[in-house]
C-alpha cells in the first residue's frame, strides 16, 4: 500500500485525489480475500500521516462506518452491493449522521450505482445520504460503475440529468473488469462531461489479492490522462445520447450471439434424433409472433421481418 502511495504521490502531486482502499471487501465467494479490516484502517492512516493525502475506504455496515470515522478516514463510498439494499444504505446513513453529530469529521461520501441498474434507487440513496450529512458541509458523490463489467449509460444518463448539481465520477476499473479497457473508458470523463475517476491502481497488478485483472499502474493511468485533453467537451449531451446507443448496440450483438449459440446446440439436438434442421411449423408460430411484438412496440412490421430472415438464415447455417 505505501509503495503504491508513494506512486500516485509521484505521478499526480499537481492533481486532487483521494487515496482509497477497501478494507473490507464484500466478494462473492467466502474463499477469496476480503480486505484487511482494522489492519487495513491503520494502513489507511499511515498512508494519510506519511503523504498527507485524503483517504477513504468502503463501508458496508453501520460498524464500519463507526471504525472508519474513529480511525480519522476522510472519505466513505458505498458499493454496488449495499446501493442495491436501501435498508443497508439507511442503516448506514443513520450511523453517519449520528457519529457527525457527536463530532466526528466526514469530508465527503460516494454513492456506487446498484448492480441491479435501478436509477431511481440510485437517487433515492443520494437523497438518503444528504440527509444524513445535511448542514455539516459534507458533498455527495456518484460513481457510475456499470454492472456485470458493462457500462449503464441510459441510467447514468437519467441520474446525471436529475441531479446535475451531484458530482458524478466513473468507475472504468469495475465498469470493464479489465486493465486493458480502462483508457478507452476514462475517454468518457471528458467526453460526458463527468467530474473525476475513481481507478483501482497497484504498484504490482499481477500479485494484487483483489481484482488483478482490472488493476493498471499510476503511471500507467498518469500517461494515459496526460496523452488525453481532459476538457469537457461541447455537446456532452449528444455524447450521452450515443453511448445509451453503442451500450445497446452492444447488448444487440451479445444477443445475437447468445442465440446462435443456442442454434448450434439445437443443430446437435437436431442431428442425434434425426430431425430437420428447418420446421415450417415452428417458422410460421415465430413469425406471427414477431407480428404481435412489433406491434406492441410500434415497429415496422416489415423492418422486424427482413431481420428476422437473416437472423434465421444464419440460425439455419449454425445449426448445419
Amino acid at each position: 500500500m505505501l509503495q503504491t502511495a508513494k506512486q500516485i504521490i509521484d505521478c499526480f502531486a499537481d492533481r486532487f485525489f483521494i487515496f482509497r482502499a477497501g478494507a473490507w471487501k464484500p466478494r462473492t465467494s467466502p474463499s477469496s480475500f476480503q480486505g484487511a479490516g482494522m489492519e487495513g484502517l491503520r494502513w489507511l492512516q499511515e498512508v494519510k500521516e506519511r503523504f498527507h493525502v485524503p483517504v477513504a475506504t468502503e463501508v458496508a455496515t453501520p460498524e464500519h462506518v463507526q471504525a472508519a470515522l474513529e480511525a480519522g478516514i476522510d472519505y466513505l463510498w458505498i458499493g454496488a452491493r449495499s446501493s442495491a439494499n436501501p435498508l443497508a444504505v439507511q442503516a448506514i446513513c443513520e450511523r453517519i449522521s449520528g457519529l457527525v453529530v457527536s463530532g466526528l469529521v466526514v469530508k465527503g461520501l460516494f454513492i456506487k450505482n446498484p448492480v441491479n441498474a435501478d436509477a431511481d434507487l440510485w437517487l433515492g440513496n443520494i437523497e438518503r445520504l444528504e440527509k444524513a450529512v445535511y448542514g455539516v458541509g459534507c458533498n455527495v458523490y456518484a460513481i457510475h460503475r456499470g454492472c456485470n463489467h458493462q457500462p449503464c449509460w441510459s441510467m447514468a444518463h437519467k441520474v446525471r440529468m436529475a441531479r446535475p448539481d451531484i458530482p458524478m465520477l466513473l468507475d472504468p476499473s469495475h465498469m470493464s473488469g479489465d486493465a486493458a479497457k480502462v483508457p478507452e473508458l476514462l475517454q468518457k470523463v471528458a467526453e460526458l462531461g463527468l467530474d473525476g475517476a475513481m481507478v483501482e491502481v497497484h504498484c504490482n497488478p499481477a500479485a494484487a489479492l483483489s481484482d488483478k485483472a482490472q488493476q493498471v499502474t499510476p503511471l500507467a493511468v498518469s500517461h494515459w490522462l496526460l496523452a488525453k485533453s481532459q476538457e469537457p467537451k461541447a455537446n456532452s449531451e449528444l455524447n450521452w445520447l450515443r453511448a445509451e446507443i453503442d451500450e445497446l448496440d452492444e447488448r444487440l450483438w451479445d444477443t445475437l450471439a447468445a442465440r446462435m449459440d443456442v442454434s448450434r446446440r439445437i443443430g446437435e439436438w437436431k442431428k442425434e434424433h434425426g430431425v430437420a434442421p428447418l420446421q415450417p411449423e415452428r417458422y410460421k408460430t415465430i413469425v406471427e409472433r414477431i407480428n404481435e411484438l412489433t406491434n406492441e412496440r410500434g415497429l415496422s412490421t416489415d423492418f422486424a421481418l427482413r431481420i428476422w430472415e437473416m437472423i434465421h438464415e444464419e440460425s439455419l447455417n449454425q445449426q448445419n
